[in-house]
């Protein structure tokens, strides 16, 4: 992947919270006062059908159709999804809706993956969530088949064989094909050695996980393991995005220590940083967002 081929320094992200659900008309408003800021480059949303932060309960936007909803009120700006369970969607349909999100955003779609984790919410909708071995299988055989369906034998009859245990293809094709050649860029959320070992095969970038967002050290001492997996693949991390996240809370203080943090990422090699702001906050506090952290961490990365 190009180095350009990526977006910017500074993203956002909303966030739900426990006083506040994530009303359509707050989300809508903040996604079109985001796509009037410059500092600004990536909407970023989460995939969760519950608030992940309770064991159940909670507001949660379904997150492909929330993507589409909102990436025209982000125009020239990059949309992402990081990370997508990969419980929650046979691969071919996850391969059908990031092909129309990277049309409609113009070849700026990030659709990010994981294996999926999430306990309460896949008990409370009955949707299974299988041992850890096979989760880590079937995610890996997710990826076979985007990468499958990506490419250009599918663009166009007679399409793509995939032999594979639990999502087989069989002279599938994915018409209209997407716009980026290869497909959107996938980042890969993997912590460990098998998922880091993902990345170095099918990724062109990695977020930090939503639950520790802040943790530099956690960041730093993941992305030289993953720039090492890179290398032994003989992939040059320089072209590979390292995404951090943080919080940017509801008040000056809040944003001045947010803004310390997105230095400190920035030091530690992240390429992109994900400022959170709480869906309580949104869309007043997005401005001052800008204002407090992001224009001041791109004034000093220049």
């Amino acid at each position: 992947m190009p180095v350009d081929a990526r977006p910017g320094l500074v993203g956002f992200r909303i966030s739900a919270t426990e006083s506040t659900g994530l009303e359509w008309s707050r989300i809508a408003d903040t996604w079109s006062l985001a796509g009037e800021l410059p500092a600004l480059s990536a909407g970023w949303m989460s995939d969760h059908v519950s608030d992940v932060s309770r064991d159940r309960y909670g507001p949660a936007l379904e997150a492909l159709t929330t993507a589409a909803a909102l990436a025209g009120r982000v125009p020239g700006k990059w949309v992402g999804v990081a990370v997508f369970s990969n419980t929650f969607r046979h691969p071919a349909l996850l391969a059908k809706g990031a092909t129309l999100l990277d049309t409609i955003t113009r070849g700026r779609f990030i659709l990010g993956l994981g294996a999926g984790w999430h306990e309460g919410e896949h008990e409370a909708f009955g949707i299974p969530l299988p041992p850890m071995r096979e989760r880590f299988d079937r995610y890996e055989s997710s990826l076979r088949v985007l990468e499958a369906l990506f490419s250009d034998a599918a663009r166009r009859a007679p399409g793509v064989t995939l032999h594979d245990g639990f999502y087989p293809l069989r002279g599938a094709t994915n018409e209209p094909p997407p716009v980026s050649p290869g497909g959107p860029p996938i980042w890969l959320g993997g912590q460990r050695t098998g998922g880091i070992a993902l990345a170095a095969r099918y990724a062109s970038g990695w977020p930090m996980p939503g639950n520790r967002p802040g943790d530099v050290a956690y960041f730093a001492e993941r992305r030289d393991v993953i720039a090492a997996a890179l290398q032994a693949a003989g992939r040059d991390p320089r072209a590979f995005s390292f995404a951090a996240q943080l919080s940017c809370g509801t008040t000056p203080a809040d944003r001045a220590a947010a803004r310390e943090t997105a230095l400190a990422f920035v030091r530690a090699g992240a390429t992109h940083v994900i400022l959170g702001v709480p869906a309580s906050a949104a869309p007043e506090r997005l401005r001052d967002v800008v204002a407090e952290v992001a224009e001041p961490l791109l004034a000093a990365a220049r």
